[in-house]
């Protein structure tokens, strides 16, 4: 068992003790994933880099509850699809390794 899978059941058993199933299609979970990623963007319009600094250090528990909210969606989401997170993970960064190799990227820093 791995903390994904924890994180899983204990998103899910929340929905379902609550009968939300019967509202989550995959259009509407990506909906909602996409408004919950903005609010957690809100957090940074219209600030400057210093601002946001100064931002982060008072405002970190809202930022915190924001992207709970967004990896809320992504558990369920990923659930609900059948899609394995972890693997799915890994593998993508396998292809961004081949994609983007640290040969050609360090080069630009």
């Amino acid at each position: 068992m791995n903390d994904i899978d924890e994180l899983i059941r204990l998103v899910i058993k929340f929905r379902d003790d609550r009968d939300w199933k019967k509202f989550h299609n995959p259009k509407d979970m990506a909906i909602s994933l996409q408004l919950e990623s903005s609010e957690f963007l809100e957090h940074f319009q219209w600030k400057n880099r210093e601002e946001i600094n100064e931002y982060l250090k008072s405002h970190k528990s809202e930022l915190a509850d924001e992207l709970s909210d967004v990896m809320i969606w992504v558990l369920t989401i990923s659930h609900d699809l059948k899609i394995d997170l972890k693997k799915s993970v890994i593998n993508k960064v396998k292809v961004n390794s081949k994609k983007y190799p640290i040969s050609k990227i360090k080069r630009f820093s």
